[in-house]
């Protein structure tokens, strides 16, 4: 472990949020038991998370859908390593739902027998760049940037929580097959949510009505999280972690493309030039523009 930077924590090669990383967890991560109707929902940051968090509150919990209980997607699908209301993982209630940064090396081993499952979510990492920028100009803890191209360093360095993009996505694609584990772009997501949510439905075996489909698809859409208090975590970032201004939000645009708004020709091309040559052997597909197949 070192300070690389005094907010963020490397352990094993990898950044965490230093303040809010539940380091406990993390260092005893082999002993957690996993159980087979586990599901872990694992992104880099700034690439679908609490999107998916609600996706799969609304699939699995009925007083989620019909609004019933008052309780937030935080706490729904907590997030393993942050665990920022610790919560007593063993005593929840199975089938439990986790949300995760980890690398593929840091997740629980009882992953691997491949009975539980991985939700991997991945975003065109130029987007993800650009959302992460706002964010950690937003949000108190993190390093804020005077410039783009200073967080744009910054990330293609990996001095950032989460690290490298590429070395996440990659790490997590390489060792795909030690995983029951299903990835899914969050631009497909994007461009048609109902038939992301039955792809998801059919990786987890669920059967949900029609109905409910409909239920699941109309709350899950970007503007609806964004007036919904349980499921949008504004209160927990402004009230709990703490934000610069009162002018930002946790769900910004949630658009594809943003990038081509901040992103100069040069900072353009050395991107592309790195992304060609980090993923190269990559065969998932990346969408840049709202207007792709």
């Amino acid at each position: 472990m070192d300070n690389t930077e005094e907010y963020l924590l490397e352990f094993k090669g990898y950044n965490f949020e230093r303040s809010l990383v539940k380091i406990h967890i993390v260092e005893s991560v082999d002993d957690f038991e996993i159980r087979d109707d586990d599901v872990f929902i694992i992104t880099y940051p700034k690439s679908g998370t609490i999107w998916t968090q609600q996706i799969l509150s609304l699939i699995y919990f009925e007083g989620h859908r019909n609004r019933t209980e008052d309780i937030k997607t935080m706490d729904r699908a907590p997030f393993f390593e942050y665990n920022i209301h610790n919560l007593d993982f063993i005593k929840m209630p199975s089938p439990r739902l986790f949300a995760s940064h980890l690398p593929y090396y840091l997740v629980p081993k009882g992953l691997k027998n491949k009975k539980a499952k991985i939700l991997y979510i991945y975003r065109n990492p130029k987007d993800v760049l650009v959302s992460f920028f706002h964010f950690s100009n937003w949000v108190a803890r993190l390093k804020p940037s005077d410039t783009f191209e200073n967080f744009m360093e910054m990330f293609l360095d990996g001095q950032v929580v989460g690290s490298r993009w590429f070395d996440h996505v990659r790490g997590w694609y390489e060792h795909r097959h030690d995983f029951n584990i299903q990835f899914m772009s969050y631009e497909d997501m994007k461009k048609d949510l109902r038939s992301a949510v039955l792809k998801i439905c059919g990786f987890l075996e669920k059967e949900l009505s029609e109905e409910v489909v409909d239920s699941v698809v109309k709350q899950a859409t970007f503007q609806n999280m964004k007036t919904n208090p349980q499921a949008n975590y504004h209160d927990i970032l402004k009230y709990e972690i703490g934000t610069r201004s009162d002018k930002g939000q946790f769900l910004r645009k949630g658009t594809i493309g943003d990038w081509k708004h901040h992103f100069t020709v040069e900072q353009n091309e050395r991107f592309d030039q790195i992304f060609q040559r980090e993923m190269k052997d990559i065969s998932l597909k990346f969408i840049w523009d709202i207007n792709e197949e």
